[in-house]
């Protein structure tokens, strides 16, 4: 066993966090579906448990794969990728699973496997970002021949998953923001892209909040007066029901399997399993948790600044960045500081592809870290013999 432990290549610490992390979920999981079990399943409330943990174990089976590949190669992934990203956005927006007024989920035929099209696409768009950014250093303060490129795949895709998720959408256009302010992108540029995201997003909410209760608008005027008003309505109640359940979490929580806001929040095991986790595990859980996040996030960066190449780095922040910012999101969720935005917690959350495309981004990761030390090794090697 520890001699395969060895063999595991990458940085260690990135490793121990996501061992963590799966732990964490299995616990809070485990918890969280007792109701769900009880309405659907009998009462077996093993069945989500096995089934997360088959997902978890796929999860970490591809993470290892994709750690094996050196990091160069998934430049040349991203050119495909992202093609194959626009296709199954636009399938899905087309002949979509229906969930909240808006088409997320695409079903693929023959292997009859269901999948949330955005998991995938966010992954190609910061690959492709990174390819881009780095094939451009040479004229990158250029407007037309670096900026306008660069720009466009991230309309075209954010665009893309805009009708069916206005916060995935502009999650992701904020992290290829941070990817060009790193990657030396024109600062007035990026200021001027700022400047009109915030213009259309204030449109936006004004538009919302004036637009009829129906479709897909109606979902997100519910959500929004719901946070400004605090109406009464579903997502007032989920936060509500959020809220007990971490005031009454205290310190040191109620222990593993004690929740009782559970039984009363719609989705405990997935928006909400944060509230979940402090309600068992105290503000201590909490605290743990967003520090595990933190540290992915500082390892991420050390990788930056080691990487031997600018692809490598440009893809390490972008990963580090998306999940950690992933996972704020859905916490400030939980406490009230954001309204509803259905995003699940990296790696924690109950959930097929969310989890197995965080661990196809985390074997990016570990991936370069993997070149970190294969470049380093002889140094230390000549080190040791002088």
């Amino acid at each position: 066993m520890f001699g395969a432990l060895r063999k595991i290549k990458g940085d260690k610490v990135i490793w121990a966090v996501v061992i963590i992390l799966s732990v964490f979920s299995l616990l809070a999981v485990y918890s969280s579906t007792g109701s769900l079990a009880y309405r659907k399943q009998g009462g077996n409330t093993e069945y989500y448990m096995l089934k997360h943990l088959i997902i978890l174990v796929f999860g970490f089976g591809l993470m290892y794969v994709t750690h094996l590949i050196k990091y160069n190669y998934y430049s040349r992934i991203s050119q495909v990728a992202i093609v194959i990203a626009g296709f199954l956005l636009l399938g899905t927006l087309a002949m979509g699973t229906n969930y909240n007024e808006a088409s997320r989920w695409l079903t693929l035929p023959v292997i009859n496997l269901t999948f949330q099209s955005s998991d995938f696409a966010k992954l190609a768009l910061i690959m492709y970002v990174a390819r881009l950014i780095t094939k451009k250093q040479d004229q990158i303060k250029d407007f037309k021949s670096a900026f306008i490129p660069i720009l466009a795949p991230i309309i075209i895709i954010c665009g893309l998953i805009f009708p069916a998720n206005l916060s995935t959408a502009a999650m992701l256009f904020i992290t290829c923001l941070v990817l060009m302010f790193i990657g030396r992108v024109n600062l007035r540029y990026i200021i001027s892209m700022i400047g009109i995201f915030i213009v259309a997003m204030g449109i936006l909410v004004v538009i919302i909040y004036n637009s009829p209760a129906q479709g897909r608008l109606g979902t997100w005027h519910h959500r929004l007066v719901s946070y400004a008003n605090g109406d009464g309505g579903e997502e007032e109640y989920q936060v509500e029901q959020a809220k007990i359940a971490i005031a009454t979490g205290g310190i040191f929580g109620k222990m593993p399997g004690r929740s009782t806001q559970r039984n009363f929040l719609p989705h405990p095991y997935s928006d909400f399993i944060f509230a979940i986790i402090v309600e068992e595990y105290g503000i201590i859980g909490g605290f743990v948790l967003v520090l595990l996040y933190l540290i992915l996030l500082f390892r991420g960066t050390r990788i930056v600044v080691k990487s031997p190449g600018d692809f490598g780095a440009f893809l390490a922040i972008g990963i580090s960045f998306s999940l950690v910012f992933q996972a704020m999101v859905n916490m400030a969720v939980a406490v009230h500081i954001f309204p509803v935005t259905g995003q699940p917690l990296p790696f924690v959350s109950m959930g097929g592809t969310s989890i197995w495309f965080t661990s196809i981004s985390i074997g990016i990761l570990l991936s370069v870290s993997k070149e970190i030390d294969t470049e380093n090794q002889p140094k230390t090697v000549e080190a040791n013999a002088a």
